[in-house]
Formats: structure tokens, C-alpha cells, sequence
């Protein structure tokens, strides 16, 4: 847990110093959720800094996933810094879909690096994580048939 909280604090320090050229302030009231075409239906996303399409930008997002919902494995061409903000999720890696851990409660970080293969699932509440990268964002399936973009 020290050695992922280390890492944590490395990632986070140079994308802080990097978003610092811009202010920017969010009203929780003022969040417009949206359903993202590459995520399965029902989960919404909301950015609040940067821009995913763009190298080389700080980006936070925040994804609203469904209660008793799963995630499938999946990977990202960025290392993600993820935060639970609300609800509670169970969090795993690898390229099969197995809940083995606990569920996380809000305020719990995790990191996981670059083209890693993951994957999540919810509680009985809907859930709200914080994800921070450096851009260009994307998601891969490992399964192409769970990819809803090509549904």
C-alpha cells in the first residue's frame, strides 16, 4: 500500500504542476453527465479538466457507473490515477472478469499503469470515480465483443 501511494504522489505532482497554467473551479451543481459511446450504457462521464483528445494534457474525469454494475477488462494507452468519490467499488487486474478483492470505500486511490488490464464492478449504489491522466485518453477492450462502439 506504501509503494502504490508513492507512486500516486510521483504521478500526481508533475500533472499538478502541469494543469497549473489554467484555473479552473467546479461547481458540483454545475456537472453535465453525459453517456460516453465508448462505455458500456449506463455509465456517465463528465470532464473537468482537459481535453482527452489532445497529447500531453492533464485530464480528470469523472465516471458515474450503475449500481450491481461490471466493468469489463479493459486497458488504457495512459496510466490512470483513480479516486472513489462516492459509492463503493471492487477494483481487480487482469484480462478475465473474477471479483476477487474487498469493495473500496470512498476516498480510496488506486493506480494503475499504462495498457494494464482491469476491470470493476459496483455495490448496491451507484458509484462515482475520479480518473487523472495525461492525455491522449482511450479505452481497449480485451474482449472486442464488450467494446459497445462496435454494437
Amino acid at each position: 500500500m506504501k509503494k502504490l501511494l508513492v507512486v500516486a504522489a510521483l504521478i500526481a505532482v508533475p500533472c499538478c504542476a502541469m494543469a497549473q497554467d489554467k484555473e479552473a473551479r467546479i461547481a458540483v451543481d454545475a456537472l453535465a453527465w453525459k453517456e460516453n459511446a465508448a462505455f458500456p450504457k449506463g455509465v456517465q462521464v463528465v470532464t473537468l479538466v482537459g481535453d482527452p483528445s489532445k497529447a500531453g494534457e492533464v485530464v480528470v474525469l469523472r465516471i458515474k457507473f450503475p449500481a450491481n454494475f461490471q466493468m469489463p477488462p479493459h486497458t488504457h494507452p495512459y496510466s490512470e490515477v483513480a479516486t472513489l468519490i462516492s459509492g463503493q467499488v471492487g477494483t481487480s487486474q487482469g484480462e478475465k472478469f473474477a471479483k476477487n478483492g474487498d469493495m473500496l470505500k470512498p476516498g480510496s486511490l488506486w493506480v494503475y499503469p499504462a495498457k494494464h488490464a482491469h476491470y470493476l464492478w459496483t455495490g448496491n449504489e451507484e458509484a462515482i470515480l475520479q480518473v487523472q491522466f495525461v492525455s491522449p485518453g482511450g479505452i481497449d477492450y480485451i474482449n472486442p465483443a464488450d467494446d459497445p462502439r462496435k454494437k
